[in-house]
C-alpha cells in the first residue's frame, strides 16, 4: 500500500457559485476520479474519503467536492429540496468535469465519475453530456431512475454496484442497465444494505471500483 495522499483544498468556480473541493494526485497518476456524493452528504463523507484513499493507492487521482455551496447547504438542511434537484447537480458536475479537463495539473488524466445515491444520477447525466471527456462511470447504491431519459445517450463504460439487500434499488439498477447501449455491468454485493456498512462490503465496492477505473482510465494518460 502506498503512502496516503494528503489532498489539496481547492475552489471550483461554476457559474456564479464557488464550490469547495479536495484534490488528491498521487505520483504518476493514470487518471482522475471525480466523486458525486449522495443526498445530504458532502466531501467529508467518511465512505467517500476512504474510497478516495483506495483509488489514490491504486495510482488514480481523486476530486471530492461539495455539489452545493455553504449557503445552499444551510438551506438544504432545512428544506431538503436542493439535494434532489438533479438538474442543478448534474449541471454543476458537468461544469466540474470541464474545470478538471482544463487545469494544467489534471487535464492530461483520463477522467471517470464515481456517484453515490442521488449523486449517481448526476454522474450518469454529466457523463451523457460530456461523452468526449468522461471515460468511465461507477455508481454505488445509485438512483439511476433519476437519470433514465439520458441513459440511452451514455457512452462511457458504466459499472452499477448495488447491495444484495437493497431490493428496491436493485430493480432500479436493472431497469437502468437495460436502457444502456454501451458497456455496462451490474454487480450485486451479497449481504450488503444501501450504505454497504456491513463488514467487508465497502471493501468489496472499493475493489470493484478500483478494477473498473484501472481498466478504463489506466491507459489514457496524455
Amino acid at each position: 500500500m502506498e503512502e496516503e495522499i494528503q489532498p489539496d483544498e481547492i475552489e471550483i468556480p461554476v457559474g456564479r457559485a464557488v464550490l469547495q473541493g479536495d484534490l488528491g494526485i498521487p505520483a504518476a497518476a493514470t487518471g482522475i476520479v471525480v466523486f458525486a456524493h449522495g443526498s445530504g452528504s458532502s466531501r467529508f463523507s467518511p465512505r467517500n474519503r476512504w474510497m478516495a484513499q483506495q483509488l489514490n493507492a491504486a495510482g488514480l487521482a481523486t476530486l471530492l467536492f461539495d455539489l452545493l455551496t455553504a449557503e445552499e447547504q444551510v438551506i438544504d438542511e432545512q428544506t431538503r429540496e436542493l439535494r434532489f434537484d438533479i438538474g442543478l447537480l448534474s449541471d454543476r458536475l458537468a461544469e466540474v468535469v470541464d474545470w478538471a479537463s482544463g487545469q494544467a495539473i489534471t487535464r492530461g488524466l483520463a477522467l471517470g465519475l464515481f456517484g453515490a445515491s442521488t449523486g449517481a444520477a448526476a454522474a450518469l447525466n454529466a457523463a451523457a453530456d460530456r461523452p468526449q471527456v468522461v471515460r468511465a462511470v461507477v455508481s454505488r447504491g445509485g438512483r439511476p431512475d433519476l437519470a433514465l431519459d439520458n441513459l440511452p445517450r451514455l457512452q462511457a463504460p458504466t459499472l452499477l454496484i448495488v447491495g444484495g439487500l437493497d431490493h428496491a434499488v436493485i430493480e432500479m439498477n436493472r431497469e437502468a442497465a437495460a436502457r444502456l447501449h454501451g458497456e455496462c455491468r451490474l454487480e450485486i454485493v451479497p449481504g450488503a444494505t444501501h450504505l454497504f456498512e456491513e463488514p467487508g462490503k465497502l471493501e468489496a465496492v472499493a475493489g470493484l471500483a478500483r478494477d473498473w477505473f484501472g481498466r478504463h482510465l489506466g491507459a489514457h494518460r496524455a
